[in-house]
C-alpha cells in the first residue's frame, strides 16, 4: 500500500467518523492512532458526552463487529470471555464465545466491576487471546478495547490496578462540544442515531496493512533519545513514586509512529512526542503523595512539567 493510498484511507475513516462524532477531530485522531498502533483506549469522562458514540462510529466505519459490555459488580469473567458448556447429547463440552470476540469492544464503566472481572481483559488486551479451561482461543484481529469510566463518581466503583491501566495506550477525555457542534448534533439526531447511517470505508484487511506500515515509520535516533529522556525523567523525579515502565516506553514509541501516520507523515517529529505525552504517560505514573484514584490533573500536570523541562532536540 502506497503512502498516498494510506493517507486517503485514513482521511476517509476520519471523515466518516466525523459524520457522527461532531466537533471532536482531536479525539477521533487519537482513536485512530490507537487502532493503528493495535492498542486500546481508556475514555475517562462524565456520562453523555459521546463515549459510546465514538466506539460505534469506529466499528461501523471499519466493517468490524461491535459489542458493548456493561460492567457491573455482579459481572463474571466468563460473561466476558465465554465458557464451555456440556452437551449431554454427545457428551462433549462446547465453547460458547463471549462478547470479547469482536473487533471493537466497548467496556462501559469498567471500574464498576471487581478486579477479578477486570483482569479477564488483561490477556485479551495484551495477547489477543483468552485461555479457558486450559484451551487458548484467538480473538479477532484487529481488536480494540475502548473502556470508559466516570472520574467524578466513586460510590460502588473499584480502582483499576496499575497492570490494567498499563494495557491502555491512551487515556483521553472527550469534553463537552462547543455550541455550534452541539446545535448541529441536535439536528442530526432528528433522523435517528447518527451511526446508523454510516457505511464501512476501511476493510479489516487494510487495517492490518496500515498497522504493519506504522512499524516502518522513521524514528530518528535523536528523537528516540528525546523520548527516553522523558521516560527516564519520570523515573528520576522526586515527585513521582512510580515512573514509566519499559512497556510504557514501547507504547509511547508506537503511539508516536501511529500518530505520525494519522498526520500523513512517514517520520516522527518532536511535536508528536510532546502531543502524546499526557494521553500516553499520565495514567502510567503515580505521583508521590497523591492518593490512588485521585484527580487525574495531578499526574497530567506532572507530565506536562517534565516534558517542558526536557530539552527538545534540534
Amino acid at each position: 500500500m502506497t503512502n498516498e493510498t494510506s493517507a486517503q484511507h485514513l482521511l476517509n475513516l476520519r471523515n466518516n467518523m466525523e459524520h457522527a462524532v461532531l466537533g471532536k477531530p482531536d479525539v477521533i485522531k487519537l482513536t485512530v492512532t490507537a487502532l493503528l498502533a493495535a492498542e486500546h483506549i481508556l475514555l475517562e469522562d462524565v456520562p453523555g458526552v459521546g463515549k459510546t458514540l465514538i466506539a460505534k462510529a469506529l466499528a461501523r466505519s471499519i466493517a468490524g463487529r461491535f459489542t458493548r459490555l456493561q460492567f457491573t459488580p455482579d459481572l463474571l469473567p466468563s460473561d466476558i470471555t465465554g465458557s464451555s458448556i456440556y452437551n449431554s447429547t454427545d457428551g462433549q463440552f462446547t465453547f460458547n464465545a463471549g462478547p470479547i470476540f469482536a473487533n471493537v469492544i466497548l467496556a462501559d464503566e469498567i471500574n464498576r466491576a471487581p478486579p477479578r472481572t477486570q483482569s479477564a481483559l488483561l490477556e485479551a488486551m495484551g495477547e489477543g487471546q483468552v485461555s479457558i479451561d486450559g484451551e487458548t482461543h484467538q480473538l479477532p484481529d484487529p481488536l480494540l478495547v475502548i473502556a470508559t469510566q466516570n472520574p467524578f463518581e466513586f460510590e460502588g466503583t473499584y480502582l483499576l490496578p496499575e497492570s490494567q491501566l498499563d494495557r491502555f495506550l491512551l487515556r483521553i477525555s472527550i469534553g463537552y462540544p462547543n455550541r455550534d457542534s452541539e446545535k448541529q448534533l441536535l439536528e442530526t439526531h432528528r433522523q435517528g442515531e447518527p451511526t446508523d447511517s454510516l457505511q464501512p470505508v476501511l476493510p479489516l484487511d487494510q487495517i492490518k496493512e496500515l498497522q504493519t506500515q506504522v512499524r516502518h515509520v522513521r524514528f530518528d535516533e535523536a528523537l528516540v533519545d528525546y523520548l527516553l529522556d522523558i521516560v527516564h525523567a519520570t523515573r528520576d523525579s522526586s515527585a513521582v513514586q512510580i515512573g514509566i515502565s519499559t512497556r510504557g516506553a514501547i507504547a509511547y514509541y508506537r503511539a508516536a509512529q501511529a500518530f505520525a501516520t494519522v498526520e500523513n507523515r512517514n517520520h516522527v517529529v518532536p511535536d508528536d512526542i510532546k502531543r502524546l505525552a499526557i494521553p500516553v504517560l499520565s495514567h502510567r505514573i503515580v505521583p508521590r503523595g497523591v492518593l490512588p484514584g485521585a484527580d487525574r490533573s495531578a499526574s497530567e500536570e506532572l507530565v506536562r512539567q517534565i516534558v517542558s523541562d526536557v530539552p527538545v532536540p534540534i
